[in-house]
């Protein structure tokens, strides 16, 4: 089968595990050769609620008797409407909300930078350093990390700016995080005066919690400062919850940890527990702004992504699954921080809820460790845990675990990685 994918599948559409999935549930992945996985990659932040829930498969069958496809702007449907209320309940922000549907995270980006330049009359969209945003045009070039996502692929659309997103872990020495956290508010603002006149700015894009970015948590005060200048200048904050939303950080979407209501938000991943389906949620006056057939899409919110959201977040509901990360990300940094100690390695271990990272920083050089983390991986899938690497430098382990996995099942993959790195350390 790896020599059929390399005869037919262009080597450009990576692979970060040389497996072929038979079948998948829970937190556990089973291979065409018969063998089992931890699933701590979750298929990159998509399978919150778990691989096949019964109780999503169910509605997918059903709706799939009943119709597959209508088109929402030809026939409309039920479940359509029914998502977009709970979505407009669910999300932060005190006003009246609507809710549009699309495909894939990077078409919502898209989407709701087309809202947001409609309704202000503006052009400009500023998005951050590490921050990523899809691989579509414009996706790329509001994404930061040059390589893999934009190395000799632009030119890229104009009107796009990049500010600086605080790295908590490389804050000046002595400076508090407080301190450092209105130190790069005040950036942002000096930003504003020699990049780009906040009277030309739609929208300001970022990830409450980046995610291909290294899983970086930045400061309360950041996010605040942040969102009060854009309220200050009449720009529109989007929150890029496309891989922290539905439950990944202990809350239902990341904003809530920083006490803000965004006027607008992506979301998608896992919305559905792997449908292809995402949302652009917002202020019911900036979603209006475009007219009829302006935003949209053929596939746009199908019928059984649709019913399968429905039943990802009743699932949510009726099984904690929002307390349930907290206490699996209680779980992994509490392994890792012990580890820590007697792995000089390990120079971070961050997160929310179970959006939870290890970074790994060489002591004596400080470079990162990029080699390091390529090979644990590896290890790790040959030990039968599925990872991923993240960050910039690529040094960074990130774990995006199903919120339904076990106790037991957390504790033997924390434990093969552990082994792992002990194991590698000691091998030099």
């Amino acid at each position: 089968m790896l020599e059929r994918r390399k005869q037919a599948v262009p080597k450009g559409v990576g692979n970060n595990t040389p497996i072929f999935v038979e079948k998948a549930e829970g937190a556990l992945l089973y291979d065409v050769d018969g063998n089992v996985f931890l699933d701590f990659a979750g298929a990159i932040g998509t399978i919150n609620a778990g691989h096949c829930p019964p109780e999503v498969v169910q509605a997918i069958q059903k709706q799939a008797e009943q119709y597959i496809h209508t088109c929402f702007h030809v026939a409309m449907y039920e479940p359509y409407v029914e998502l977009a209320e709970k979505l407009a309940q669910l999300t932060p922000g005190q006003f009246p909300k609507k809710a549009m549907f699309l495909n894939s995270g990077a078409e919502a980006v898209e989407n709701a930078v087309k809202i947001a330049r409609k309704f202000t009359g503006r052009s400009g969209i500023v998005s951050f350093t590490r921050g990523f945003h899809g691989r579509t045009l414009l996706g790329m070039s509001l994404t930061s990390k040059v390589k893999p996502y934009k190395f000799e692929m632009g030119p890229f659309a104009p009107a796009t700016y990049k500010a600086q997103y605080p790295y908590p872990l490389h804050r000046p020495e002595g400076m508090s995080e407080t301190d450092y956290a209105l130190f790069c508010v005040r950036q942002f603002e000096e930003f504003l005066y020699t990049e780009a006149a906040p009277e030309e700015i739609a929208a300001v894009i970022m990830e409450p919690v980046q995610g291909e970015g290294g899983f970086i948590v930045p400061p309360v005060p950041f996010v605040e400062g942040i969102f009060n200048i854009c309220k200050k200048h009449g720009i529109l904050f989007i929150a890029d919850e496309i891989q922290t939303g539905f439950g990944r950080t202990g809350e239902m979407f990341a904003s809530a940890h920083f006490g803000i209501e965004p006027d607008l938000i992506t979301m998608s991943k896992s919305i559905a527990a792997g449908l292809p389906i995402s949302a652009v949620v917002g202020r019911a006056d900036v979603m209006d702004a475009p007219n009829p057939g302006e935003i949209g899409g053929t596939y746009g919110g199908s019928p059984l992504g649709c019913v399968a959201a429905l039943a990802v977040i009743e699932l949510m509901e009726r099984d904690g699954l929002v307390q349930r990360s907290r206490v699996i990300g209680e779980t992994i940094r509490t392994f890792f921080e012990s580890l820590r100690e007697e792995i000089p390695l390990i120079a971070d271990v961050r997160g929310l809820g179970a959006m939870c990272a290890v970074e790994f920083i060489h002591p004596d050089t400080k470079l990162p460790a990029k080699t390091f983390v390529a090979g644990l991986t590896k290890a790790c899938y040959e030990s039968g845990v599925v990872l991923l690497s993240a960050g910039v430098h690529g040094n960074v382990l990130r774990f995006l675990t199903p919120l339904v996995i076990t106790d037991d099942q957390l504790r033997e993959g924390l434990d093969i990685i552990g082994d792992a790195v002990r194991s590698m350390v000691s091998a030099g």
